[in-house]
């Protein structure tokens, strides 16, 4: 606040660039999203609806289908603003997921099944955040260890192969169907779209405010900008490191328990290669990978526009492996921004 009294055109300046960081992913998802649904309209069979891309029921299925990287991405944007990455998001997720599918397998209650993904998660996590802070690691190392370790602890956990529970409603976490008033369980109201996509909206809310409004947000984000300037200014930069990995653990373990409900199952081998997509799009969304800038609400644009591009691409029927071609070019685009944003600033 100081700094823009005594320089009120410095100030503006840093607020507009600010706003273009959000501005320039929020006019590239809508830019992708008109232009699939154009698509879509002009290449639609006879006898289907060419509007159906815009339909309400493919928007609740994007949104639906976004949840699980929106909820792992809200770790992984504190990760990424802190300097830090973590290679074992989809191999976190995939042992949080047999966690929870175990537990219900077992006969326990819900309750404890959510617990079960929350605490493997944070366990990863933690252990991770540990790992680098006491010994100096570099998280591109560890955290790739870490890949290779919760893959075989979920393959071994579940004797590599699924693990099927009874529920009668668990899967109806991530459906938006046309809910109906008076049914039970009582969240079955009219809730718009899935009830996994409002958990993912709470914890959206609740990550911004501890980024924004709280001293450990603005301790992370100096962190990120120079840990040693931040070390010198009292920081406990390894406490916090621990800390920033263990949230990221937490957000990872319940995105684990919305693929479980998603799947209705546990499957040791799910989810391979989804810390692409969250990286992507907390990049997408304005952080950078170098550290000290990068917001939550951005970090939800790019995991929506991962979404539209690859429901855009299956409403088009293109093959899967054209799909992955597109994903690994926003990969590189994404990161090539980045570093351009990086040498203007500077």
């Amino acid at each position: 606040m100081k700094e823009d009294r005594t320089n009120p055109e410095g100030g503006r300046l840093k607020r507009l660039r600010a706003l273009m960081v959000i501005l320039g992913p929020l006019l590239a998802l809508l830019t992708l999203w008109v232009g699939f649904g154009l698509a879509a309209w002009a290449m639609a069979p006879a006898g289907l609806d060419p509007w159906g891309f815009f339909g309400w029921r493919n928007q609740s299925l994007i949104l639906a289908q976004s949840a699980i990287v929106i909820v792992a991405a809200c770790g992984m944007t504190l990760i990424i603003v802190a300097g830090g990455i973590d290679l074992a998001v989809g191999s976190v997720l995939a042992l949080s997921s047999v966690a929870a599918a175990l537990t219900l397998h077992s006969g326990a209650p819900l309750g404890v099944a959510v617990l079960a993904a929350l605490g493997t998660g944070l366990l990863c996590g933690a252990i991770s955040g540990g790992l680098i802070a006491s010994l100096r690691l570099a998280p591109f190392i560890v955290t790739l260890g870490m890949l290779g370790m919760a893959r075989g602890a979920a393959k071994g956990l579940a004797n590599q192969q699924t693990v099927n529970f009874d529920h009668p409603w668990l899967g109806d976490l991530m459906i938006a169907s046309n809910y109906s008033v008076g049914v039970d369980p009582w969240w079955q109201a009219p809730l718009i779209v899935a009830p996994g996509v409002w958990i993912a909206a709470v914890l959206v809310g609740v990550t911004a405010f501890l980024m924004v409004r709280t001293v450990f947000g603005r301790n992370v984000y100096a962190i990120g900008s120079n840990p040693a300037a931040a070390r010198l200014c009292g920081i406990a930069v390894a406490w916090h490191q621990v800390a920033i990995y263990a949230w990221g653990g937490l957000c990872v373990g319940l995105a684990g328990f919305l693929e479980t409900a998603n799947l209705g199952q546990g499957d040791p081998s799910t989810a391979a290669g989804r810390e692409l997509d969250v990286i992507a799009a907390v990049v997408i969304g304005g952080a950078s990978l170098s550290g000290g800038t990068g917001t939550i609400l951005g970090a939800t644009i790019g995991a929506l526009m991962m979404t539209v591009l690859r429901n855009g691409s299956q409403q088009l029927g293109w093959p899967t492996w054209v799909q992955e071609i597109i994903i690994g070019a926003v990969i590189v685009i994404a990161v090539a921004i980045d570093r351009w944003r990086c040498r203007t600033r500077n």
